[in-house]
């Protein structure tokens, strides 16, 4: 399994933008082959931070959603709508 968690920071008055392309893709990348959960988080005390948590079933099915055509329409209209660079960090569970 991977956990995939992307951090995004979006100009304030762009949240809502966001927010409605989040809305309305969210139930399609949750049904993308081999994404077993899709959650979006706010920051505590920036508002206009948000991350996505994601967990996927190999990294081979992540980078076949980053390859797909919903990515490739989710992304760029995202991508548009940031203050800064976003930060992504994939991760395996450990198992102790």
């Amino acid at each position: 399994m991977i956990v995939r968690i992307v951090r995004m920071t979006f100009k304030p008055e762009n949240t809502e933008a966001f927010l409605d392309i989040f809305r309305s893709s969210k139930e399609k990348i949750r049904a993308f082959e081999g994404c077993n959960h899709v959650e979006l988080l706010q920051d505590v005390k920036n508002p206009n931070v948000y991350s996505t948590y994601s967990l996927w079933v190999s990294e081979e099915h992540l980078n076949k959603y980053r390859d797909s055509h919903l990515f490739g329409q989710v992304w760029p209209a995202t991508k548009a709508l940031f203050a800064e660079k976003p930060q992504a960090w994939s991760h395996v569970p450990v198992k102790i």
